[in-house]
């Protein structure tokens, strides 16, 4: 999760058949606790069910970006493309070699 500066503010990494709605929910609470005046989260609309609810009722405001058709321009969603990008300009994160969790977040936090 990053800030809309494109700032790291929390990571996780979890096993390929978890969900990202699963894994959002635990990412949410980690970043929320940690940062406290965390109010806003932008979200698309890949994110829906008892997710929003949770936010809603945790940080006064999810904005879900869906309904578009064709190409359209995401500002906000440009701001994580960038980090990813710069994360995959270190050689050792270009690829997911890695057994266990734990060992590529510590990576992925290394990275930046």
């Amino acid at each position: 999760m990053v800030d809309t500066l494109g700032l790291l503010l929390g990571v996780m990494v979890t096993a390929a058949d978890t969900g990202d709605r699963t894994a959002a929910r635990v990412l949410l609470k980690e970043v929320g606790d940690a940062h406290h005046r965390l109010a806003l989260v932008w979200a698309d609309g890949g994110y829906t069910g008892s997710l929003v609810e949770h936010c809603l009722a945790a940080f006064a405001l999810v904005l879900a970006i869906d309904d578009m058709r064709g190409f359209v321009v995401l500002p906000k969603r440009w701001i994580v493309e960038r980090f990813f990008a710069h994360l995959m300009r270190t050689r050792r994160l270009a690829r997911d070699f890695e057994r266990r969790t734990t060992k590529r977040r510590s990576d992925d936090l290394r990275g930046l």
